[in-house]
């Protein structure tokens, strides 16, 4: 008989586990388990999710009067109150315990209620929140952390304290479960043996302890994905911001050599430097539709054509389709840029840059072309690897500034093609996912 009752241990085990897994599978309750402080309307939330893990179980035990492995409603009721404190725990084993009161066993909820409470002690014994997740299922670990050299007595004496309290609860369901029998749903039946009690009390510990180290993983992958996300960031910034110096920098140069020449050019380049800079630090997001790129372009190169006049010509060949496109902001000035300093400006009668544009089957294509003085083989090489060539007045920094960008936004769906000939010109093409939406492309 005993060994029909080991089964059924073993199978509860099996269904804490897999529960747990189950149970984390949505990015909400992810970030529940995530945070250590918590709001009132954030704690009840988490005991709703543990009610909809757990109450199922002890229902179809109590209706099908079988299938006592899935009850879990103790266990539960002490993960709540362990994770989500004592209001999680106390609101969560108040309903877990509703279908056991509905039938004969009218001590689950008091006992229930008191055992959230429990979680929630054993959660306020730890010396940072964080120890209650690095709780290990298995005891040898948590005993050496307890002498572990170095260890802060307070924090390591916690593993003693949770595994005395799992311990403990298991206890107070088998006194009472003995003391009223059939008032209280308990596994252990008069005169089981010892070995079968240490049997249940480690299933207890078990039921416990590997959904904690579940959810700790699932834990550890969110802050993981966060802290990616967050570098993401912060290397999207700092390109960015590399942009803007570089841009001022040129610009502030063609305005040095207009003030003695001709100051009222300067003072009209000055104006429009500062809408542009304006347009520029009002935008937050890292999109911006192509029709506000291709605006900012125009205010850019108002500034360009004061400095070269009738030298530079603009061409436009853009779908109307692809205005409402999203695209890394300050995707176009830099190759714009590029194109009039290394490609135009060597030229003694100018030339023209042209912007050409259009969609086909999902993807965005954009072409900036000039026919400059074009890019010498050897440095040509070197951009298309994504490097800045040795000597060559920069010339290599925007591009590789776009193209890391790209790669950052779009991972690998996304080309980025450079072609050039000497004393011909360089056209760049840019091939991107079509998105009207920032959901789309978060």
């Amino acid at each position: 008989m005993e060994q029909q009752e080991i089964v059924t241990l073993l199978v509860k085990i099996g269904v804490a586990t897999s529960l747990a897994s189950f149970g984390v599978r949505g990015r909400a309750i992810k970030r529940l388990l995530s945070r250590e402080d918590r709001t009132l309307t954030q704690r009840m939330n988490l005991a709703l999710w543990f009610v909809l893990l757990f109450l199922p179980g002890v229902a179809i035990r109590v209706l099908t009067k079988g299938y006592p492995a899935l009850d879990l409603g103790l266990e539960g009721t002490l993960l709540a109150g362990i994770t989500g404190g004592y209001v999680c725990g106390w609101m969560a084993g108040m309903m877990i315990s509703i279908p056991a009161m509905l039938s004969t066993q009218i001590l689950t909820l008091p006992v229930y209620a008191l055992v959230g409470l429990g979680g929630g002690l054993l959660r306020d014994s730890a010396t940072v929140k964080e120890e209650v997740w690095t709780f290990s299922p298995f005891p040898d670990v948590n005993v050496y952390r307890i002498f572990q050299h170095g260890r802060e007595f307070r924090s390591a004496l916690f593993h003693f304290y949770f595994t005395a309290g799992v311990l403990a609860t298991e206890f107070l369901r088998q006194a009472l479960g003995a003391a009223f029998r059939g008032k209280l749903f308990t596994l252990a039946q008069p005169g089981a043996s010892a070995g079968y009690l240490v049997a249940l009390y480690a299933t207890t510990y078990f039921c416990i302890t590997l959904p904690l180290k579940v959810w700790n993983n699932t834990r550890n992958e969110a802050k993981l994905e966060e802290q990616q996300r967050l570098l993401m960031q912060a290397r999207l910034d700092a390109l960015s911001s590399q942009i803007n110096p570089h841009f001022l920098f040129n610009t502030l140069n063609s305005i040095s050599s207009l003030i003695r020449v001709n100051p009222e050019k300067a003072r009209t380049m000055v104006v429009r430097l500062a809408r542009v800079m304006r347009r520029r630090l009002r935008a937050q997001e890292h999109f911006a539709p192509l029709r506000d790129e291709l605006d900012f372009i125009e205010d850019y190169l108002s500034i360009e054509t004061v400095r070269f006049g009738d030298k530079l010509r603009v061409i436009k060949d853009v779908d109307p389709g692809t205005l409402d496109a999203l695209v890394p902001s300050m995707l176009l000035q830099p190759l714009v840029e590029n194109s009039i300093k290394h490609g135009i400006s060597g030229k003694v009668d100018g030339g023209a840059i042209t912007l050409r544009t259009r969609r086909q089957n999902g993807r965005l294509w954009i072409e900036v072309e000039d026919d400059g003085v074009g890019i010498p083989e050897a440095e040509l090489a070197a951009i298309q690897n994504g490097l800045v060539p040795d000597g060559a007045q920069n010339r290599g920094i925007g591009v590789k500034n776009v193209r890391e960008r790209l790669k950052v936004l779009y991972s690998h769906d996304y080309r980025m093609l450079i072609e050039s000939r000497a004393g011909k010109g360089t056209r760049i093409e840019i091939e991107v996912p079509v998105s009207e939406s920032l959901a789309a492309v978060s």
